[in-house]
């Protein structure tokens, strides 16, 4: 039985964020159904790479879950939904500000219907927020949380991570909050309202700079560093023989790596004796690590020694390196799957790993619309002369019509 097998998801969301929270669900067990706004469905649908009509982006947030495509706009469409949300355990939606309570559909109306309802809210800056009237993305959440400033080099303009952590990291911690939710909910009987912000979730990041920002009175500033960490050393990118690695070597380690370098002499050296020291004058250390690094013939040998010595250290991988890599393979990180549009296709793989779930089920994205009769047939026992009429009058849409 997998962990979340019997729990119900009306999932109205769409892009990436919310998609996330659903996908990870799915994984689990959950039967989704995703409420896609006519005519056109869920945007991501329309984003690249696409192939024979049909968009990878998609389908990888997507697999494992229902459409039901339904012209939001129309009186007859919110009933429908209201139905469904009687019949329900968790909604998701991470529309823009207002949608929902335009519509009727924010917490307050639903648990009305359905007073054991879990329901997430994903946002950029959170409902519940003097700026929840803002909209924002990926890369907005990334600068307004501080992490865009922290990113880049040192004597350079802040950068943004290049892949979407906010949308994801938001969409995990939705997740959780779920998890959690369900749990109070077994106990109490009551459901109740997350609203998860992806700028809180990225501001959570923020391992150092902003303790170490308050407990010193300001006069530590968080900023760029670039490759190398500017409290610790060595702790950083290196160019390596043939590409770039990565070398971390905290307090129980620095002697690892100062004797697979061939150099026990700086482990006492002054400069270098403590994690301080090491920071402080690490514009003398990387230059003595780089000159050791050229004399390797390529990096494998370089990552070899340094295990040897057990110096934590790996090489930086493009994500096309990552897929081929058998650690990825072996460990199901990369996952290839069949669709009936694109035929195998490699997506990243389920990242959570239950022994009590060692099996995942074998899931498929939804084309648009695809199980309208089947939701509103199975969950709220419409006769097949009322879906054809929602689907005559346009209530309902999909990809054939």
């Amino acid at each position: 039985m997998n962990i979340l097998e019997g729990i119900r998801v009306l999932d109205f969301t769409q892009y990436l964020a919310g998609p996330t929270v659903t996908r990870l669900m799915a994984e689990m067990g959950a039967e989704i159904i995703k409420v896609e706004s006519a005519p056109g469905g869920d945007p991501s649908r329309l984003l690249p790479v696409i192939k024979d009509g049909r968009s990878g982006y998609f389908v990888q947030q997507n697999r494992g879950k229902q459409s039901l495509c339904l012209d939001l706009r129309r009186p007859e469409a919110l009933a429908v939904v209201r139905g469904l949300v009687g019949a329900v355990d968790v909604v998701v939606e991470n529309f823009g500000p207002g949608v929902m309570e335009k519509r009727g559909l924010a917490y307050r109306d639903l648990a009305q219907i359905n007073p054991r309802l879990v329901m997430a809210s994903i946002s950029a800056y959170g409902r519940e927020s003097p700026l929840s009237h803002k909209t924002g993305y990926d890369w907005v959440a990334q600068a307004f949380a501080g992490i865009m400033h922290m990113t880049g080099p040192a004597d350079g303009p802040p950068m943004p991570v290049g892949m979407g952590i906010a949308d994801v990291s938001s969409g995990v911690h939705a997740f959780s909050a779920i998890g959690y939710a369900l749990f109070h909910r077994e106990r109490t009987g009551r459901g109740q309202w997350l609203d998860i912000s992806m700028i809180d979730s990225m501001f959570h990041m923020n391992e150092i700079s902003v303790q170490a920002h308050s407990i010193t009175d300001g006069a530590f500033v968080p900023k760029r560093a670039g490759n190398n960490h500017p409290l610790v050393a060595p702790f950083g990118v290196f160019k390596g023989p043939t590409g770039y690695l990565v070398i971390l070597a905290l307090q129980l380690q620095w002697k690892g790596l100062c004797e697979a370098m061939g150099r026990p002499d700086l482990e006492h050296d002054p400069r270098f004796a403590d994690s301080n020291s090491r920071a402080r004058n690490q514009h003398e250390l990387t230059p003595l690590i780089e000159a050791w690094l050229t004399g390797f013939d390529d990096n494998d040998a370089v990552l070899a020694r340094l295990e040897q010595f057990r110096v934590p250290s790996a090489p930086v991988l493009s994500p096309a390196d990552a897929a081929t890599h058998p650690y990825f393979r072996a460990r199901g990180t990369v996952r290839r799957v069949e669709d009936p549009v694109l035929g195998a296709l490699d997506i990243p793989g389920f990242p959570l790993r239950f022994s009590e779930q060692p099996d995942l089920p074998e899931l498929q994205a939804p084309l648009l619309g695809e199980h309208n009769a089947s939701v509103l047939g199975s969950v709220l026992g419409y006769s097949a002369d009322q879906i054809a009429a929602l689907a005559a009058a346009g209530v309902l849409a999909s990809a054939d019509r």
